[in-house]
This record gives C-alpha cells, structure tokens and sequence, in this order.
C-alpha cells in the first residue's frame, strides 16, 4: 500500500503464491483478502526442493487441476485478514538494510502477520464485507458431493475473535454462485445459475441476481429471469445507497450495466444505465457514483461515469485509432431454417474483391460483441475481410438460443455459421467467395474442425486449443468431468456422432493446429491426437506447441508469445491465402 499523495509503497503480505483479491474493512485499517496455502514442501515453500524433487501426488478427487493454475489440491485458496502498517512509520530493520544496499532476507522484513480466517480441504472464491466491518462472505463448496456437482455455497466468517463459519446458503439450493454482495445490514445479493437438481446441468444456463434475507429468515428469491436475462458473472454485482442492484447483463453482441429492483414482489425491473452500443466488463460504486470500464467500437478500454449525465473519462485508444481502425457492420442473415443469425462484417480497404477469413468464438456460450476484436483487426490490417457472427449455442440472445446444441453439437450451430457466411459472401462484391478460410478457438476450434470435415470449400484452416476429441477429454481436461458429459453426452455413439477426431478422415483442408503446452482446459493431447490423424490421412497440416501458456493465449499470455501467435497466423495465410498485403514466396493459388 501506498499513501494517496504519495511515498513509498510498503508490503503488506507475504503470502508465499500471491494473493488473488483483497477489499479493506470498513471503519478499520484491516484488509481481507484471499491467497493459496501451499502444503509443505511444494511450490519453493523448502529452499533447495524444485518442482521435480517434490513428493508424489495423491490423487483423490476428480478435480485437482486448473487451467492456468496447475494442481489445486495441495494450494487451497484461504481467506485471511491483516492490519494494514502506517505507511509513514519507520522501515524495518530489513528494509532499511536493503536500501543501503546491504543483503537481506525475506524473512528479515517487517511485514505484519496475516490471520487464517478458513482452513479445510476447501477453496474459496469472492469477498464481501458487512457494512458494520463485523463479517465476511466468500463462495466456497463443502458438501459432500462438491465433487461431483457444480453446485456453490456461501459461507460468512466472522472478522472479530476466532468463531466458527455459518453457512448461509447450503448447495440444495442448485445454484453455481459466482459473486455475492451485501444489500443491507441483513440482505445478500448474489449472482448464480441454477444448476438443477442433478447439480451438473450448466449449459447454456443463464446466470440470474438472487436476493437472500439473512434476518428474518425469508429465504432466497430470484430477482430476474433466466430465459431472457443473462447477467456476465465476470462483471460482479454492486449495491447502491438506495438498494438498486447494478450487475452486468449480456445481449446481443453487447454488455450492459443494468440496475435491478428487487423491491419488485415479482422479477424485478431491469433497465441499462449505459448509452449507446457498449461492452461493460467492470464497475464500482461509491454513494451514488458509478465508475464503469467499457468497450466499444473505437476503444479497447475506457472508464466512463454512468447516471443521469454518462460521460466517458478517458482516452487510452487514441493511439489506437491512429493508427487505423476498420469499423464492422452489424448484420443479420437467416439460417436455412429462417432462423435469424446476428454478426458482423469488417473489410479492408481499396478496391476488391477481397479474400474472406471466417471466424468462429469459443464457449460455445459466449459472444463475439461489438467492441474491438484485436483478431479481426489483424487480419483486416493484412488484406482480409473478416466475417463473425454468433450462432446458436452462444450466449446473449437467450436460453433456448444457447442449450440448442445440448447434446447436438455441429448441427445447427454449423449450419448458422456456413448460412451467415454464405449471405455475407453475397451481400457485397467486396467479399470474394472463391478464396475463403476458416478459423477458430477452443469451442471455435471445434466448429472450424467439425465444418472442414463437411464442407470443403476453405483454402485453408486454422485449428486452435481445440475440444477436438470429446472420449479423450474425459480424465485429462479440468473441466473433463462434466463438460463432455452435458454438451455431448455419454453414450459412445451419441458422442462419436459430435466428435472431430472420428470425422478427420474426411478433411482435405490444409490446417494449422495451434495450442499451449500448459493448457488444461483443452488438453494438448487433443491437439496432438488430431494432428497425428491429419498427418495419417495425407492432409497438408502443421502443429505449433506455445512452452509455458494455458488455453486463455491470444486473450493473455506473454507479448512475444502473442506477437509469435500472430506472425505464424499471417505467415499459413500468406501461403494459402496471400493477398496484396500478406504474401509468401511459397504462396498457394486457392483454386477451391
């Protein structure tokens, strides 16, 4: 922590993996905050006991890995409480030490003890402190069958002497919570989906606000409607003074701040407090301020105040616009079916017509959304038209939109696709349908895998962290215990039906598979086991392994990693699909 008009920063905790999120108590110098507890002997917790010299790994439950953590039964996520130091006091001896320039330990440090407020064989996720500073509530999972569900609790912990953990909402209620926060003195908003009575049924679940009386016993109520509201968990939810309730709800290519009533005595009112065609991924309040960062067409990234007169704050893409933006065209196409496909076009510009690159999101339930989309960007900067949409199975238009593919995968969703694609080829003579490629991540590198095997038109295919073999993604992806199991099924022909890998004897595309050596979310085997099968089958392919990313590279990962992801992507183009601006020596005539 820092003094706000300045000085020196001075550590506050010492927590051996880092901690993962912190909110001061009111009315004290105490911070919470949650951090992982290594057990003895492992992750540098001895001196001179590297990763390969620790003890094996006993493995018990079904999940004990996480993408872009590793292993997470042996470093439990812990909540804690400590005093924050006078930031003006005088250093530590170590300190000190250390600023004239003398060697000093860690240990030697003054930095103040943390108190352990949980324990157990449990994580915890989420922090919202009481009004009155007294207690805490976190999101945690302790009933018996938490390893074989997906269902939540919420736990408060006293913040005052040592007590024992209530529990103030049990997993009986079917509900995954996400985020929680106060209302009142007595009242607990949360955000959850319900996850039914099997406690697995998660897809395509919109996520809901939820009120909880904790005075006067009155129980859960949902405040919003499930089938037609779809509230972003990653956004959180916030109160203001009066008791409306701001959380984030995704529609249409779009994430909007919305207020919520839950005065209502039946679903609340929701109205956007955002102007325009926005994407909000962040929010804080103070009284009755409201602070958002947004996105939007022209922007990466803004803060913006909401209320009666919004205006944005900042300025950070000014560069970026300098630099050149194409801006996309929001459309709509009808599927064969007549049902309506949303999406969006970019093309370069000059004169076309122009090569065509279809894209395709992961999820699947998720959107592609009307802020800047770095990918797109890239490609239209080097001679390509982009084409993105969102076909059933993403998020954003409903829950009967999202859980058409439950168990159907490849149908609709391919179809919505290829049709969008098709009637965006036709829409303009800028669009030149006779060179086209497809590409696409995670659940997009599902889809982009599944269509090469069906439809043979592509120059070319990029094929990214991909769920490509759904028998194999059982016991090797951290989400492998259920998330196969609910969007493909288990029978083995029902799978079989859904599954790349028992398809890839049918692609001729050349492909480019791409994926992270550390990703545990789609494992690399699924990488490796489809592009040993392309190989087999003689298809033109090439595998690019990124050392040391997780499943979220193109997202986050390192800078060089990112920039390298971007150079290979152009270099299998410029072969296979060259244009003006994006070239290779050894270039590929596409003739399909």
């Amino acid at each position: 922590m820092v003094d706000a008009v300045g000085g020196e920063p001075v550590q506050v905790t010492d927590a051996p993996l880092g901690v993962s999120e912190f909110r001061w108590r009111p009315g004290s110098h105490d911070i919470v905050f949650l951090a992982r507890v290594p057990e003895s002997g492992r992750y540098g917790t001895i001196p001179g006991v590297t990763a390969e010299a620790e003890p094996a790994r006993r493995i018990l439950t079904r999940r004990y890995r996480a993408n872009g953590v590793g292993y997470t039964t042996d470093r439990r996520t812990h909540v804690f409480v400590v005093t924050a130091p006078n930031v003006w006091a005088e250093p530590g001896s170590a300190i000190a030490a250390a600023a004239l320039g003398s060697d000093s330990s860690h240990s030697g440090m003054t930095i103040p003890e943390a108190r352990q407020l949980s324990t157990g064989e449990y994580d915890h996720a989420g922090l919202a402190i009481s009004p009155d500073g007294a207690t805490v509530l976190t999101v945690s999972a302790r009933h018996a069958r938490r390893d074989e569900d997906l269902c939540s609790e919420v736990w408060r912990f006293a913040l005052g002497p040592a007590a024992e953990p209530v529990r103030v909402l049990d997993a009986r209620s079917h509900l995954a919570v996400s985020s929680v926060g106060w209302v009142s003195a007595d009242s607990m908003g949360f955000l959850a989906t319900d996850v039914g009575e099997s406690g697995r049924d998660f897809v395509a679940r919109n996520t809901s606000a939820y009120l909880l009386d904790m005075g006067s016993g009155g129980g859960v109520r949902r405040l919003t409607d499930p089938e037609t509201v779809d509230l972003d968990p990653s956004g959180g939810l916030s109160a203001m003074d009066g008791g409306l309730i701001l959380a984030h709800r995704t529609i249409r290519g779009r994430v909007e701040l919305v207020s919520i009533d839950p005065d209502r005595a039946d679903d609340a009112i929701v109205s956007s407090i955002l102007p325009g065609s926005l994407v909000a991924s962040a929010h804080d309040v103070v009284g009755d301020t409201v602070i958002v960062a947004v996105q939007h067409a022209r922007s990466s990234g803004e803060l913006m105040l909401a209320g009666s007169e919004p205006r944005i704050l900042t300025d950070f893409s000014a560069e970026l616009r300098e630099r050149g933006l194409s801006t996309p065209v929001e459309t709509v196409f009808a599927a064969g079916d007549g049902h309506a496909v949303h999406g969006w076009i970019l093309t370069p510009e000059g004169p076309g017509p122009h090569p065509v690159l279809l894209t395709i999101h992961g999820g699947p339930f998720a959107q592609y959304t009307v802020a800047i989309l770095d990918e797109a960007q890239v490609y239209v900067d080097a001679g390509y038209a982009v084409v993105l949409c969102n076909p059933r199975g993403s998020a954003g238009y409903g829950q009967a939109h999202g859980r058409a593919i439950r168990q159907a995968m490849g149908t609709v969703d391919m179809t919505d696709v290829l049709d969008f694609f098709d009637g965006a080829l036709a829409s303009s003579d800028a669009l030149d349908p006779a060179r086209v490629g497809i590409m696409g991540g995670s659940y997009g590198g599902y889809l982009t895998a599944w269509t090469i095997a069906h439809d043979h038109r592509f120059a070319a295919s990029i094929v990214e962290r991909g769920f490509l073999d759904p028998e194999a993604f059982v016991g090797t992806s951290d989400i492998g215990d259920f998330f196969g199991e609910e969007y493909v099924g288990r029978e083995p022909e029902q799978v079989t039906r859904q599954s790349p890998q028992a398809v890839v004897g049918r692609v001729t595309t050349p492909t480019l598979v791409l994926h992270s050596e550390q990703d545990y979310r789609c494992p690399l085997s699924q990488a490796e086991r489809y592009y040993a099968a392309l190989t087999r089958v003689g298809v033109p392919t090439e595998l690019v392994i990124f050392p040391g990313e997780n499943h979220e590279l193109s997202r986050t990962g390192r800078p060089r990693h990112r920039l390298q992801r971007f150079e290979m992507i152009l270099e299998w183009w410029a072969r296979h699909l060259p244009t003006g601006a994006n070239s290779h020596p050894d270039s590929v005539t596409a003739t399909r």
